[in-house]
């Protein structure tokens, strides 16, 4: 049974080096691809913190490219950054619709749940999550303890 396992775990780490690490690449969600300047800027604006130069960078990137989910997950977050609650729902809900493991949409919508005060919506989150990370990841571990400082602070 171990070396079944090591041989799956072989295969699943080939994978990744084979496919250039996709599994692991592009904000959490979908395959490296080609992006358009658009992104590529506004990428660097979300990383500077510069939401309100990324969003119409991301609009941009996406009139493009509707099906970009890293797109609009890092629309999603800039949105929810500048408090413009109800369309980064709508714009993490469309990453997820596009990508339904994608990690960095899963893990920043859970965090709206909770600053919306939706603890079981959070929590669904972290479950899809938990089936997203195999072998555990930064989102997961990220989520799960704005879960746990949120239930310290407010009941749960």
């Amino acid at each position: 049974m171990l070396a079944f396992t090591r041989s799956i775990l072989a295969a699943v780490l080939c994978l990744g080096v084979s496919t250039g690490g996709a599994l692991a690449a592009g904000g959490g969600g979908t395959a490296a691809k080609k992006q358009d300047s658009n992104y590529t800027e506004a990428v660097k604006a979300v990383k500077a913190r510069n939401y309100q130069k990324a969003i119409p960078l991301l609009r941009a990137s996406l009139k493009s490219d509707p099906a970009n989910a890293d797109a609009h997950n890092y629309l999603g977050y800039s949105l929810r950054k500048t408090s413009n609650i109800e369309d980064a729902l709508v714009s993490y809900n469309k990453a997820l619709s596009i990508d339904p493991a994608h990690k960095g949409a899963n893990e920043y919508l859970g965090e709206l749940y909770l600053e919306m005060g939706q603890l079981d919506k959070a929590k669904e989150r972290l479950a899809a999550l938990d089936k997203a990370c195999f072998f555990g990841c930064e989102e997961h571990r990220e989520l799960k303890a704005e879960i746990e400082e949120y239930v310290a602070k407010n009941g749960g």
